[in-house]
């Protein structure tokens, strides 16, 4: 089996947690090491891998694949310097800080004929998964309303200055927003226009932290929703339908186990406890049915499989850079919405 030789352009949070056990687990990768600036921490978890110096140094060693998790604000710089040099990418979420960036990259990859993937994760939880075989299943009927929320309960500014930094790439929208447009736009495509409330909350806060979005679709609504003071939080995901409702937890657990240090397996992995399975309601053929949906485990190592392919068979990336586009497309029209207090056409 050809390896691809990947290198982070971080090891903070996201490449000890997100990418570097998975890359470990694939057989078809190789983790040869990650771009560390200041603290040296990789080679701790990885004795044998390297800790570069600059992203030029990176950038000349042989290397195949680049995984781009750095701040948001950088992704654009840095992915478009590792596609020049003849490199794949993984792309962090939000993949750029404008759409106009996302098409530069989506047109320089095609150019050069490399892989370019959006690492939106959370088309691999166990949750979404759930949901969308749900949906699959046609139990709900054609659905006339949906609504997907991401919520936490952290009304203190975070630790990391960058995140709370006025840049380009801070704020809510372009961290939590990513995932729940992209899990919306999985779920029912591409809508006809776009209404936002974005707000910011927190005291002190220089950032957008609570959006409010509805996408509109010809057939159906869909609300997105991600906040900072949901002490007692809603479902993640409320389907719907003309024949009834489908509820469901945002319950994933796998970044939790992962940030115990706990490394992933294709065996037992990424399964919810049985206490978080949706509730199904409908009426069907006359009957009332009311019942628990089991929860499909999720594995972020299908993400990764997915690049394996790509990269090796030439099949398409498990996210696309369109698919990253789209997401941006989403993200402007919202922002604009939100400051003219109106919706935006699509």
């Amino acid at each position: 089996m050809n390896k691809i030789k990947t290198a982070l352009l971080s090891y903070g949070m996201s490449g000890k947690v997100f990418h570097a056990p998975f890359i470990e687990l694939h057989s078809g990768f190789e983790l040869i090491g990650a771009w560390e600036r200041s603290k040296k921490l990789i080679q701790n978890d990885y004795p044998n891998v390297k800790s570069y110096t600059t992203l030029e140094e990176l950038l000349t060693d042989d290397i195949d694949l680049v995984i781009v998790n750095t701040p948001v604000d950088t992704h654009f710089q840095y992915a478009k310097q590792a596609l020049n040099a003849g490199k794949h990418i993984i792309v962090e979420k939000a993949f750029t800080t404008t759409a106009k960036e996302a098409e530069i990259l989506k047109k320089l990859a095609n150019e050069k004929g490399l892989k370019l993937a959006v690492y939106q994760n959370r088309r691999w939880d166990s949750d979404f998964k759930t949901v969308k075989s749900v949906l699959d299943e046609n139990v709900l009927g054609e659905i006339v309303e949906a609504e997907i929320r991401f919520d936490r309960y952290n009304p203190q500014l975070s630790a990391k200055k960058w995140k709370e930094a006025k840049n380009d790439g801070a704020g809510i929208l372009k961290d939590l927003g990513p995932h729940i447009i992209d899990q919306a736009l999985c779920l029912f495509g591409y809508p006809n226009a776009v209404f936002a409330d974005i707000r910011t909350l927190r005291e002190n806060s220089i950032n957008d932290d609570n959006i409010d979005i509805l996408l509109y679709y010809p057939d159906k609504t869909v609300r997105l929703h991600a906040g900072f003071f949901n002490k007692e939080q809603l479902p993640g995901f409320t389907l719907q339908g003309r024949h009834g409702s489908f509820f469901k937890s945002r319950a994933d657990i796998q970044e939790d186990v992962l940030k115990t240090g706990k490394k992933p397996n294709l065996e037992d992995w990424g399964k919810e406890p049985v206490k978080e399975e949706g509730i199904l309601n409908i009426t069907l053929n006359g009957e009332d049915i009311r019942k628990n949906v089991p929860t499909i485990p999720g594995n972020y190592y299908d993400f990764f499989e997915g690049v394996y392919q790509s990269i090796i068979n030439n099949t398409i990336e498990p996210v696309t850079a369109d698919d990253g586009l789209k997401v941006m497309q989403i993200i402007e029209a919202a922002l604009e919405s939100s400051n003219q207090k109106k919706v935006i056409d699509l």
